[in-house]
């Protein structure tokens, strides 16, 4: 016969036994089907590249052709700075470059002429040399008359003369050629200098130019409007903000694993992502990037055990082709589950194949 006491150690017992089997039953219900070690998971949101729409030169915004949430493809005008004060800076430049091209013009001309002030010396000097090589000739037949007594002595003195003269005329006429030939240097100098005008003038036209070009901000790939940062009057400093672009072509979920799990994962490791928005959609993607140092667990990790444990950041892309096949479906900051595969070889549960909108 049991006695009290003994009827209630039993009953205790019993209760005990109920509470960790319903415990135990209850945790088993909690997990996939099917899912064992091969299989991890954690928390992330859906996140894409973004990407800032900003101005080159300080300036004011004259239009924006935008709005959120448009879709935007590559060299898409997007916006359209001000650029009253760049046109004068070109007109101005367009000026300086005619001038310059005067000046080149000027200065070849002077060169032309120089080098015809250098020809008419060299025929200055021939004329000279032939006067001197006549007044030689002379000299030395009043020489020989001299010794004679056939010429009087003024003769020949006045033959000396001459070939004096004549050679004093042709060092000077060698002297304008040498002028001459300095004056052409010059001026072909000034050529150079002409010429680099034009250059340097060319070179401002094309540089105001394409601060022209720059000034209509166009899209960088392919996306959507996230935000219009700025709006039509307002002025903007050289690199301000106009509207913020995402990637929809670029996107991953950033989750959390520990790190008794993160040195079995593997980059292109197969992730499964259910999102909370959509969860009877399971979404393909590969791990693309493991943290190489731990961090403390963030907020989106929300178990009292995995707070106590360090935790590696971990990304999986999902595929570009897949993305733009489903484009306007794409939706940034959704948060989710990211299962991962730890082993190759174990297939997929039923309950997380892909399964992916029409």
């Amino acid at each position: 016969m049991m006695t009290p006491a003994f009827k209630k150690q039993l009953a205790l017992a019993v209760g005990a036994g109920a509470a960790v089997a319903i415990a135990a039953l209850a945790w088993f219900a909690l997990q996939p089907a099917g899912l064992g070690v091969a299989f991890v998971q954690g928390n992330g949101r859906i996140e894409a590249t973004e990407i800032d729409v900003a101005t080159k030169l300080a300036g004011r915004v004259l239009e924006i052709m935008v709005n959120e949430g448009d879709f935007v493809q590559t060299g898409q005008p997007l916006a359209q700075m001000q650029v009253d004060v760049l046109d004068a800076q070109r007109d101005e430049a367009r000026a300086q470059s005619q001038q310059a091209v005067t000046a080149v013009a000027s200065a070849q001309a002077e060169v032309a002429v120089r080098r015809s002030d250098s020809t008419a010396a060299t025929a200055m000097v021939g004329q000279r040399e032939s006067e001197l090589d006549a007044a030689e000739r002379r000299l030395a037949r009043s020489e020989t008359l001299a010794k004679k007594g056939v010429t009087a002595l003024q003769v020949l003195d006045d033959d000396r003369a001459r070939v004096h003269g004549a050679q004093a005329t042709l060092s000077g006429a060698e002297a304008q050629v040498a002028a001459a030939d300095a004056a052409i240097t010059a001026a072909e100098a000034q050529v150079v200098g002409a010429d680099s005008g034009v250059t340097a003038s060319e070179a401002t036209i094309a540089r105001v130019e394409a601060d022209i070009q720059d000034s209509l901000l166009k899209s960088p790939r392919d996306g959507r409007v996230q935000y219009r940062v700025a709006q039509p009057g307002e002025v903007l400093g050289a690199g301000g903000k106009v509207l913020n672009l995402v990637d929809l072509s670029d996107v991953y979920m950033t989750f959390f694993l520990p790190e008794t799990v993160v040195g079995r994962v593997a980059l292109g490791s197969e992730v499964h992502l259910v999102l909370d928005a959509i969860p009877q959609y399971v979404i393909p993607a590969r791990v693309s990037y493991v943290a190489s140092t731990a961090q403390f667990t963030p907020k989106t990790v929300e178990t009292a055990s995995e707070r106590q444990k360090l935790m590696f950041r971990v990304k999986a892309q999902i595929d570009r082709e897949l993305l733009l096949k489903h484009l306007k479906l794409v939706k940034t900051g959704l948060p989710g589950l990211a299962w991962l595969k730890l082993d190759a070889q174990v297939p997929w549960p039923a309950n997380l194949a892909i399964k992916l909108p029409e």
